[in-house]
């Protein structure tokens, strides 16, 4: 009896580790009923109350209107540099799994289930319209703990935009502040939100994961996170949605704006799709938009020239120059420089090296007259690879970083160049530029020549052929180096 019972417990104990090996999770669950536009991870509680065009709350809020028009999240939809990569997914990998991307560029034409293919042709002002006013405002909760990585990705946002009532549908908007006596003045109900005063709400979007692997190919939050502005409590909305100063004031003293300076400019770094837009708006003769997006173009280019800061120092052997070491500082910026899609973006140091009569000793980083970098230039940005270990750079291709070179906030990094110095030189002029743009050259000219039919670019933006993009100097430093110790 007794070896009977010993052998029982034997068994179920086999039983259960078995059991326990045959149901062991994967790493990243999905739970399909949770998210059912999956591999976008919003959530929409559906009822009568509909979703608001932007036109509409422009009627009542004109000055936020005009704010938000021109901005990135209001070109969200109709960027042709977004629209020729999604052009490209599609095809790639089919439809089903571009949700991934259409959920933050449009969550309402996702959830509705009006956006079935890449272009503009056909979809309601509320599906072009991208991030619009009503998006931000339905947002009544995340689920990020309960995301396939448990973090925020993908859009991992609950949009309420009303709810349901014996008499139908009730608009509720949701904002940061206690609402005033009549808001909404009948057409919506007011709800003061706490996630509206955190960075928790940006998260949804700023944090971009592979389909399926779910490495983060976009971690703006969480490099954020890991930093001083957070630990200071400075949020995103500290910084992109106010006016330049008050940004210089938030990130230099970690002060937090006051309820007035607050804005709906959401002005990031991507100048390229200002310049763009500005592009068609002068296409199609609206020169308020124009003028508009000018605008926003100017206060972009400004953040970038304020983002960081380069020191140049030399380095001496033998009482000889022999190297010239440039820092590279992040200053300003509460996340990485630079940020976003890290493996398209480019961030670099140009250095040229002169004679006092002017002769060019030693140059990197320079652009040839097609746009192209010079080999072996400093960048500063991240080389993508897939489940081959490859180099790619497409989004649903890249499952890893091969090489993650950015600049956390507040950080730095050193970059060294060796000086070649002839004996009958006594000093030599050095300077150093960070320069910027959205993308290489050739890759942007293989987005943009893949924009969908409805898009063509003479169309629409009056351009034949790709124009060379736009280059930043956030930085330029010069110093005059001594060819022997002193």
């Amino acid at each position: 009896m007794k070896s009977a019972i010993t052998l029982l417990a034997v068994l179920l104990l086999t039983a259960g580790a078995a059991g326990t090996g045959y149901c062991q999770s994967k790493v990243f669950d999905v739970d399909r009923d949770m998210y059912p536009y999956y591999p976008s991870l919003i959530k929409w509680n559906k009822s009568h109350a509909g979703f608001t065009p932007p036109e509409v709350c422009g009627e009542c809020h004109e000055q936020q209107y005009e704010e938000w028009t021109g901005s990135v999240h209001a070109l969200a939809f109709k960027d042709p540099v977004y629209q020729g990569e999604l052009n490209k997914a599609v095809k790639a990998i089919g439809h089903d799994i571009s949700r991934q991307c259409e959920g933050c560029h449009s969550a309402a034409g996702v959830v509705t289930g009006e956006i079935k293919k890449p272009g503009l042709a056909g979809l309601s002002p509320m599906a072009l319209a991208g991030v619009s006013c009503d998006i931000c405002h339905s947002i009544s909760g995340t689920t990020h703990w309960q995301t396939p990585s448990h973090e925020p990705e993908n859009g991992s946002m609950i949009l309420t935009p009303g709810v349901e009532t014996t008499e139908g549908g009730v608009l509720i908007k949701r904002g940061p502040f206690a609402p005033d006596e009549g808001c909404g003045d009948g057409f919506h109900q007011c709800e003061e939100s706490s996630l509206h005063l955190r960075a928790e709400l940006c998260a949804s979007c700023h944090q971009v994961y592979h389909y399926d692997a779910h490495f983060p190919l976009e971690a703006t939050y969480l490099e954020w996170k890991h930093g001083p502005y957070a630990q200071n409590e400075i949020l995103c909305q500290d910084c992109h949605m106010v006016a330049t100063e008050t940004f210089l004031r938030s990130a230099d003293t970690f002060t937090k704006p006051e309820k007035s300076e607050y804005h709906h400019y959401f002005n990031g770094a991507n100048y390229l799709l200002y310049f763009l837009a500005e592009q068609a708006a002068n296409k199609a003769g609206d020169k308020a938009l124009a003028a508009n997006v000018q605008q926003k173009y100017g206060m972009a280019v400004d953040r970038l020239k304020a983002a960081a800061d380069l020191e140049i120092t030399p380095v001496y052997r033998e009482n000889r120059l022999a190297e010239v070491k440039v820092r590279v500082k992040n200053i300003r910026a509460g996340h990485n420089l630079p940020t976003s899609l890290t493996n398209v973006r480019q961030m670099w140091l140009e250095l040229t090296a002169t004679t006092p009569d002017g002769k060019v000793l030693f140059s990197s980083g320079t652009v040839d007259e097609t746009g192209r970098l010079a080999e072996n230039t400093r960048l500063f940005n991240s080389d993508g690879m897939g489940d081959d270990f490859h180099f790619a750079i497409d989004p649903w291709i890249v499952t890893a970083f091969s090489r993650h070179d950015t600049i956390p906030p507040r950080g730095y990094k050193d970059v060294y160049y060796g000086i070649s110095m002839p004996d009958n030189l006594d000093s030599v002029k050095v300077e150093a530029r960070l320069r910027y743009r959205q993308a290489d050259q050739a890759v942007a000219e293989a987005l943009l020549a893949a924009v969908p039919e409805d898009m063509d670019l003479e169309t629409v933006y009056g351009i034949k052929e790709v124009p060379q993009l736009p280059i930043v100097d956030m930085v330029v430093v010069s110093a005059d180096l001594a060819a022997v110790k002193k």
